[in-house]
């Protein structure tokens, strides 16, 4: 049952996610490529921005992979407590800002992206940390809630 929980979060949260972060920064004049590359940077670093299609297709398949590792986990959680299943709109929003928290703190400035400090903070952030509550979050609990609730 744990793949169908997995799947159907990291899809959902993987898409949802990707697609504001288009919206967001096509707004400020940047392409969807470049943003699909941005995320390639963690493995390539700045040489993404010169691998054209394929570091673009890299960047998407890490970021769906990352979204599956993020559902995974929530469900794994979930399992062991079930107050994450019976209420995955609070949790789930306080995942997505854990989730946000350890991506924009942690694993991008460790990753071949960083500079290896924290970013400064910008208005920007506020945005992007809702998203992830309402985006990422709450996609990957009630899909943990969804399938644990079908196999009880």
């Amino acid at each position: 049952m744990f793949p169908r929980a997995v799947l159907l979060g990291g899809a959902v949260a993987g898409t949802l996610d990707i697609l504001y972060a288009f919206a967001f920064w096509c707004m400020q004049g940047i392409p969807p490529v470049k943003i699909l590359q941005s995320v390639a940077a963690g493995w390539l670093g700045r040489e993404a921005f010169t691998g054209g299609g394929a570091s673009a297709l890299l960047g998407a398949v890490s970021h769906y992979g990352i979204a599956l590792v993020m559902a995974w986990t929530f469900y794994q959680a979930a399992r062991r407590v079930p107050a994450l299943e019976r209420h995955p709109l609070p949790y789930g929003a306080l995942y997505g800002v854990l989730l946000y928290a350890v991506m924009t703190y942690v694993v991008v400035p460790l990753s071949a992206a960083g500079e290896g400090a924290w970013p400064a903070w910008q208005w920007q952030q506020l945005a992007h940390v809702v998203a992830h509550a309402v985006l990422v979050g709450i996609p990957c609990a009630l899909a943990a809630r969804w399938v644990l609730a079908r196999h009880d």
